[in-house]
């Protein structure tokens, strides 16, 4: 599920980018080379949607979709609360001895008395 998913993710990049690049800019005519717009104002109408514009609009919803489907598949995937892995402590061995603080001497070990 999860590769199907990143598989259309990846169309749907690759897609969007092709489109937005197709598409001419709000000052591409004559006019706009010298600083002018025409007979565009700042805040005029807009026009008509374009079929470029109807397809960006649809691939960066497809986009933003798929991000977060992606997002919560790898989320539910590990449910640790740690960034950090889980180490499993280490295993006492019959010869290792904790380390003794304090004012004491080390101790020496006992030798059996002679007969």
């Amino acid at each position: 599920m999860q590769g199907v998913l990143l598989f259309v993710h990846i169309v749907v990049c690759l897609l969007l980018v092709i489109v937005v690049l197709l598409q001419s800019g709000k000052s591409a005519d004559l006019a706009g080379a010298f600083g002018g717009y025409g007979s565009q104002s700042t805040f005029g109408p807009r026009g008509t949607a374009t079929l470029l514009s109807k397809i960006t609009t649809t691939l960066a919803i497809l986009f933003m979709v798929t991000s977060l489907l992606l997002q919560v598949l790898a989320a539910g995937r590990s449910r640790s609360g740690s960034v950090l892995p889980q180490e499993k402590p280490a295993a006492k061995s019959e010869t290792s001895q904790p380390l003794k603080t304090g004012g004491d001497a080390p101790q020496q070990p006992q030798t059996p008395p002679a007969e």
